[in-house]
């Protein structure tokens, strides 16, 4: 994407949006912008897997708006997580679409287990080239 300051509030990016350039595109279509997060989760600051982590704009925004928002925040943010491998990828426009994507988050850290996390890897891998809502 091109340059664009983070402030009060965050401005999703949406399919077609202007701020991608081709390049970004290619790397977000196949979801290469996220090997970055690696050195995060080496550093011991983001797991593998867990509820994605949001810009603290639409934190703010959600949390209000949203009953349990803020238990996301009981699991180290992750790479990838239920909420992606249950078709809850991409723009979050509205609390509704948010309130699905932290049902799974919730839903995630109450039946957490090894083999949980095992599932969704492999359904992160499986599903990478495969899903539309990547852009």
């Amino acid at each position: 994407m091109r340059v664009m300051e983070d402030g009060a509030s965050a401005v999703q990016a949406t399919r077609n949006d202007r701020r991608v350039t081709p390049f970004g595109a290619f790397l977000r279509t196949m979801s290469i912008d996220e090997l970055p997060q690696l050195f995060n989760v080496i550093l011991g600051d983001m797991s593998l897997v867990g509820p994605r982590p949001h810009p603290v704009a639409l934190d703010e925004q959600y949390s209000g708006l949203i009953a349990n928002y803020r238990q996301r925040f009981l699991a180290r943010p992750g790479l990838t997580g239920l909420a992606q491998v249950s078709g809850h990828r991409g723009e979050t426009p509205n609390a509704t679409v948010m309130g699905l994507r932290v049902d799974h988050d919730l839903e995630y850290i109450r039946n957490w287990s090894l083999g949980l996390d095992v599932t969704i890897l492999i359904r992160t891998v499986t599903s990478i080239a495969f899903n539309p809502a990547a852009y």
